[in-house]
């Protein structure tokens, strides 16, 4: 199972998560792993985490909700991404969420164990959302 992670900043669009997608989705490192089926799910930072990070996401859950209600996809929210270890390491991201990438761990956590990103995050075009597609492990349930 694919699950595509979002992070994002206060002036993200649902038209800047749809471009985000489309730029983490059809990028050559996944199509050989077409066989593993498309992106089955979205995953989003919410929940019951500590109020101080969600604070600095605000809308999170809620946006990426919107695009999961758009696509007929269903939302895994991810209640903390603390300590999800991540190939990009933002300062920002680690200040605020403590770890290197909202949208790789959010991928990575819903994903469930053993999961791994199929290629580098993608940015939408106007810089105001970013996401990360992971491959769940076979087996494992997300």
């Amino acid at each position: 199972m694919r699950v595509a992670g979002f992070g994002m900043n206060s002036r993200a669009t649902l038209e800047s998560l749809r471009a985000a997608l489309a730029a983490a989705g059809p990028a050559e490192a996944l199509a050989a792993l077409a066989a593993a089926g498309p992106t089955e799910a979205l995953a989003a930072l919410g929940g019951a985490g500590p109020a101080e990070a969600l604070a600095a996401l605000p809308g999170h859950a809620a946006m990426v909700a919107e695009l999961a209600r758009a696509l007929d996809l269903p939302l895994i929210e991810v209640a903390s991404v603390a300590g999800i270890p991540t190939p990009t390491q933002s300062p920002r991201s680690l200040a605020a969420h403590h770890t290197g990438s909202v949208a790789e761990a959010v991928a990575l956590a819903a994903a469930g164990p053993g999961a791994r990103l199929l290629a580098p995050r993608a940015t939408s075009p106007d810089r105001c959302a970013i996401c990360a597609i992971a491959l769940a492990q076979p087996g494992t349930p997300a």
